[in-house]
């Protein structure tokens, strides 16, 4: 049976330890391999699944780890895999919403060295830079920083600055991209269309890792980061030609609750007209924290319907990690 290890980046597509001025392996041997099982009856179970697998990056000597969230979200069983095959149990200890960062704590030795972490404001567009996945050098991919701009996601998310590189890396969940130094300045996330020139080709969404280092201690500290929850709705919108559809509900979320539907079209909040699903989605947020109730315009089969929708913090809907 074909694991996720048979598969290799071509030659001409890898780092080569020549072309960049530190230590190349040392650098990979920072990924782990990540594996997370979670709950049938776990709240994101239908639209992540209950296997997941991608990548994590060792962030200090005491095993803790980097990795994108949704990979770890109500996890009740991680495995953690290093660079020479060893496999060591992890916990998820925090999961933020805002940035789409994970923390997993290692429980037993990985034995790797921790990443250096820089600034994403060191690269640019039209810089070299390598996303690397758990598997060294097969795994990594010489790549080009496409834009820095900001990106919606149809589950209410918003980054004011993503990093937008290019060629695809296939496993991108949780990959680490490193600049020109060798040190990490984002988090994979996302495959993406990207336009280069007058072509379209596969992308990849990363986080910057600057948004990391405000909230790391409140994370540590108290599993989430120390500010108000942003008020959740519990719908999945998209974009159509300067309007906002929504096209799929949360089940038992709040839209669900306030009667939504799907292929409405939202036409504003709170009374401010939205064309995008990042003004849409900064309008919901300045209603208030989570709990307020926020008043919506949605057209409806040629008619308009007042809505108003009582948010939620998402995170109460997750199941909890369990003490070991």
């Amino acid at each position: 049976m074909a694991t996720e290890q048979d598969w290799q980046f071509p030659q001409e597509l890898q780092p080569k330890p020549g072309d960049v001025g530190f230590d190349l392996d040392s650098a990979l041997s920072s990924m782990v391999g990540l594996r997370a099982e979670v709950p049938s009856d776990a709240f994101t179970a239908q639209v992540l699944g209950t296997e997941r697998s991608g990548n994590g990056v060792v962030i200090r000597a005491d095993g803790l780890i980097l990795t994108i969230g949704y990979l770890i979200t109500e996890a009740s069983t991680i495995w953690l895999t290093t660079h020479d095959g060893r496999a060591v149990a992890g916990y998820p200890l925090a999961i933020d919403g805002a940035t789409g960062f994970g923390l997993v704590q290692a429980l037993g030795q990985l034995e790797v060295p921790a990443i250096r972490r820089g600034s994403a404001k060191a690269v640019a567009p039209g810089d070299r830079a390598i996303l690397a996945g758990h598997g060294g050098r097969g795994h990594a991919l010489t790549a080009q920083i496409l834009a820095k701009r900001e990106f919606a996601g149809y589950w209410e998310y918003l980054l004011d600055e993503a990093i937008f590189t290019a060629p695809a890396h296939p496993h991108w969940g949780g990959a680490a991209l490193l600049d020109g130094t060798g040190a990490l300045v984002g988090i994979g996330s996302l495959l993406v269309e990207e336009h280069l020139g007058d072509q379209e080709v596969q992308g990849n969404m990363v986080v910057p890792i600057d948004l990391l280092e405000p909230i790391l201690d409140d994370l540590l500290t108290y599993g989430r980061a120390n500010r108000p929850a942003r008020p959740w709705l519990g719908l999945y919108a998209t974009e159509i030609k300067n309007h906002v559809a929504i096209d799929g509900l949360a089940p038992g979320g709040p839209a669900e609750k306030a009667k939504l539907e799907t292929g409405d079209v939202v036409l504003a909040v709170a009374d401010a007209p939205v064309a995008s699903l990042a003004e849409m989605f900064r309008r919901i947020w300045r209603c208030g924290p989570a709990g307020v109730e926020v008043p919506l315009t949605v057209a409806r089969e040629g008619g308009i319907v007042q809505a108003k929708v009582r948010s939620a913090d998402r995170a109460q809907f997750l199941k909890k990690p369990k003490l070991h």
